[in-house]
């Protein structure tokens, strides 16, 4: 059996040493984790298309909904993360949202599968049926366990799978470091997949089938995880993680009146560090207001196991550190949601340049232009084994570092790669346009705008770029939480690239409404317009890459700035 150990800060004796299985166990958690991508993403992404052909559901409904199922989709992994690391531990929030996801895919092939849980088929031109609100209620029965599953799976799954190696070793941090290359790598590979196969078969074969195979997927994943239960290391809950964070905030508050002790070492209540799973961290000279948490008092009481009376009144060094962390992340993650304004476009106004663009391939086959984002997931999948096995072993050797580009470095290069991607976009949008506009057309859209004869290919640079740009920023992004978290809080750090997605959605609708209220006054040339040939979509990238220059130029003084977890003062 394996070992389990409590994370703890203070006042009882170690656990057990934990046994670790390292690699050997990642063939259940990346198996798991690559059949419920399989399972779910692709479904996901054509929900769209299920709801306005199948439910009968108009588009602009249809649309509200997808944004509040994949909004809700977003946040709550935050909520997962908060139970996760407070009260149920990865492993058994795994293992319950994992259920919870099979459950919803099982039900939302039902309401395909099923006459009586969908609306009678209609064909062109006919009034068709209205989903009943029983057949509406299934739907969303499979949509609240689709969100429960995403809740817990999407923050716990890769801190899980690091879990596994051991923090102390060479062989356990080079794994770890290889296990987020490699997680991310079956994770596009499985995107890919998604994008292209099993949507096919959802739109041209049959939605029954179509649903059915990503929930016998997801039934693979869910065997694929409880095979390897008896391997696993599970880090044990330790409570609500925030609580702490209030306490050293209040604590601080209370004891606003002091004056800051000359010598931290002697001042501050540091009690003896006894888990060898929670890192010890040191007294920093930063964000020193919150140090008055840690001043002994005389008014302060100590049990004699060496923990506070009052743990509202008295934190001890390693509780402040701790809310420190925190607090020296914030500003890298913001630069995370500017990251992702770039990123996005190629959901959105790629798929409609791509659109008024040539999209064939022979005489006899187009590509839809939904399915362009497989270039950027192509990129990161060619890119990712090549810099894990080839680039870095070579750059390890070169520079004698066993991590030759830091972690805050391949973030900043991620930012760098978006910038040049959107300065592409706008290059390649102008030619698309003057094609158009003063060259050949091969015909006209269906809500009007002629389409370039420019081949849509031309835009796979940009989207080769933002995919090699999301290998560099968006893993690092996931690795640098996990490591500069703390280790109680980790299920939450995998939570957070999730949200900088979530928020970058968001910026990029509010820059994309204050553009085309602005530009699209009347007199004026809307650079967002309808048919894209009238409008001005360079210079809505243009846009999106100052906005890159900038964050880049707030990243590097964040990056400056930004002390890491356990260094001294």
């Amino acid at each position: 059996m394996e070992k389990m150990e409590k994370m703890e800060n203070g006042g009882a004796p170690p656990s057990p040493a934990i046994k670790y299985y390292g690699w050997k166990a990642m063939p259940y958690i990346i198996g798991n984790e690559t059949f419920e991508k399989l399972g779910t993403l692709g479904t996901s992404s054509n929900l769209l298309v299920y709801l306005t052909s199948v439910f009968h559901i108009k588009s602009v409904d249809a649309a509200t909904l997808i944004n509040a199922f994949s909004g809700t989709t977003s946040f709550a992994p935050i909520i997962g993360a908060f139970l996760s690391d407070a009260y149920l531990g990865r492993y058994t929030t795994l293992a319950y949202c994992s259920v919870a996801s099979l459950l919803g895919m099982f039900i939302l092939t039902l309401t395909a599968g099923v006459s009586g849980l969908h609306p009678r088929d209609c064909k062109v031109g006919d009034t068709c049926q209205k989903a009943s609100p029983g057949q509406m209620a299934v739907l969303f029965a499979s949509f609240a366990f689709l969100v429960v599953g995403a809740g817990g799976i999407r923050p716990c799954s890769m801190p899980f799978g690091a879990d596994q190696f051991n923090p102390n070793t060479e062989d356990g941090k080079r794994g770890i470091n290889s296990f987020f290359n490699w997680y991310y790598f079956t994770f596009t590979g499985a995107m890919m997949i998604s994008a292209t196969v099993i949507i096919y078969i959802q739109s041209t074969v049959s939605w029954s089938i179509g649903l059915a195979i990503p929930t016998i997927l997801m039934f693979l994943a869910c065997v694929f995880y409880f095979m390897g239960t008896k391997i696993y290391v599970k880090v044990l809950p330790d409570g609500s993680p925030f609580t702490s964070i209030v306490q050293v905030f209040s604590a601080a508050i209370k004891k606003k009146g002091l004056k800051q002790v000359k010598d931290p070492n002697q001042g501050l209540f540091d009690p003896p560090h006894v888990s060898s799973l929670v890192t010890k961290l040191h007294h920093t000279d930063q964000f020193r207001f919150l140090d008055k948490a840690a001043v002994v008092t005389s008014s302060d009481e100590i049990k004699p196991n060496g923990s506070p009376v009052d743990q509202w009144k008295l934190c001890s060094v390693q509780q402040v550190e701790e809310v420190k962390c925190l607090l020296r992340i914030i500003p890298i993650w913001t630069t995370g949601i500017i990251y992702y304004l770039a990123v996005v476009q190629q959901s959105t106004y790629v798929i409609l340049a791509a659109l008024q663009s040539d999209r064939h391939l022979g005489p006899h086959f187009q590509i839809p232009a939904a399915s362009f984002t497989v270039f950027s997931m192509l990129a990161q999948t060619l890119w990712i084994p090549f810099y894990d096995r080839l680039l870095v072993p070579r750059l390890r050797k070169l520079t004698g570092k066993e991590e030759p580009i830091s972690l805050l470095q391949r973030m900043g290069i991620g930012i760098f790669l978006s910038t040049v991607a959107m300065v592409v976009s706008a290059v390649i949008e102008v030619k698309r346009r003057n094609i158009a506009n003063h060259g050949s057309t091969i015909g006209t859209m269906l809500g009007g705008g002629a389409i370039s004869s420019m081949s849509s290919l031309w835009m796979v640079p940009q989207l080769m770029i933002l995919g090699v740009s999301e290998a560099f920023n968006l893993i690092s992004q996931i690795e640098f939480y996990y490591k500069e978290f703390p280790e109680h809080m980790r299920s939450v750090a995998g939570a957070l690239a999730f949200l900088n997605l979530a928020f970058g959605n968001y910026l990029s609708g509010f820059l994309v409404t204050i553009i085309h209220n602005t530009t699209g006054a009347e007199g004026r040339k809307n650079w967002l317009s309808q048919d894209l040939n009238k409008g001005k979509l360079d210079l809505f990238y243009w846009v999106i890459a100052g906005i890159g220059v900038f964050n880049m130029i707030y990243f590097i003084a964040c990056a400056k700035w930004y002390r890491f977890k356990g260094t001294r003062q």
